[in-house]
């Protein structure tokens, strides 16, 4: 398997990413004939059928799940100083993987003109979405038409920004408002649920445009409107939303999480409504992740350069 590198925004530190299920990953997405073979005849089977999800969900929610949170801590080294609670109160191995965090732990930006990163993930940026060169490999554009399945909100953001926003299993998987919002509403899009792993991206980006997603609109007075779509991915067979009402949401608060599993946010501004930040702009030019944490800053409206 390719090794995944990425950039630690706190430390500007180039990192060799620890891959959970990495054995498996490599067998269904590798580069040889028999992993081909899989992915041709098997991987839709799994992933373009809920129940292997479901399956595999329902066993991670079991008491006998529990004694593989502290090995799986051990091995990717979390943080337990930021859990909101202790990890003997966790019963299964999903509820640890669906954990909070203390409030003060992610420091947030309250200045209105910022926007922050949603989630804990690793980050890729573009500025214009019309003008990239690819997003993993050059050439290998998704369809935003395909993946809004909305011709007019397609053509709202024709030549906006986007991030996309990759959850490992290792993260926090609860994602958040990334400026003060008014939630306006939520679309589903049934889907297939393929690995958002790099080396599945590589060998097709459509994944994105292929797998079961959420999309939910949110308006802005400083970024306009944005569209928030929460990607599922494998094993990740439910989307949930903790909003509990349409309306105005503060900057940080909770949208939602994901249950056991990798997964990814794309957020799709208008064009001409954010600056991204320079350095996660370099990064993404050289196609290399950034990993940055909720509440740290991802950009400017650009109405305040006027």
């Amino acid at each position: 398997m390719k090794e995944i590198y990425y950039i630690d925004r706190l430390t500007q530190k180039i990192e060799q990413e620890l891959v959970y299920g990495k054995f498996f990953i490599e067998l269904l997405y590798g580069p040889t004939l028999f992993s081909r073979l899989l992915y041709k005849t098997i991987m839709p089977l799994i992933c373009r059928f809920s129940l292997p999800s479901k399956i595999y969900g329902f066993l991670q929610k079991s008491p006998k799940s529990k004694k593989k949170i502290a090995p799986f801590i051990k091995k990717f080294h979390v943080d337990v100083t930021e859990f909101l609670n202790p990890v003997t109160s966790y019963t299964s191995f999903n509820d640890f993987f669906i954990r909070k965090l203390k409030p003060d732990v992610r420091p947030m930006s309250h200045a209105k003109n910022i926007a922050v990163m949603p989630a804990d993930a690793r980050y890729l940026f573009y500025q214009n979405i019309a003008a990239s060169d690819g997003f993993l490999i050059k050439g290998a554009k998704f369809s935003i038409d395909d993946l809004l399945q909305d011709p007019e909100l397609s053509k709202r953001y024709t030549g906006g920004a986007m991030l996309l926003a990759r959850l490992c299993p290792t993260d926090y998987h609860r994602f958040h408002f990334p400026s003060d919002a008014t939630l306006c509403d939520t679309r589903e899009l049934p889907g297939a649920l393929f690995s958002v792993n790099p080396m599945a991206l590589r060998r097709n980006i459509q994944i994105f445009t292929e797998n079961k997603r959420s999309i939910t609109t949110i308006q802005t007075e400083e970024f306009g409107q944005i569209l928030y779509i929460a990607v599922g991915a494998t094993y990740v067979g439910t989307i949930h939303h903790t909003y509990k009402k349409m309306g105005p949401y503060a900057k940080g608060e909770e949208l939602g999480y994901f249950s056991f599993g990798g997964s990814s946010l794309v957020l799709l501004f208008e064009p001409g409504k954010i600056l991204f930040d320079a350095d996660l702009i370099a990064n993404s030019a050289q196609k290399i992740e950034t990993r940055a944490l909720l509440g740290q800053s991802l950009g400017h409206s650009i109405k305040t350069n006027r």
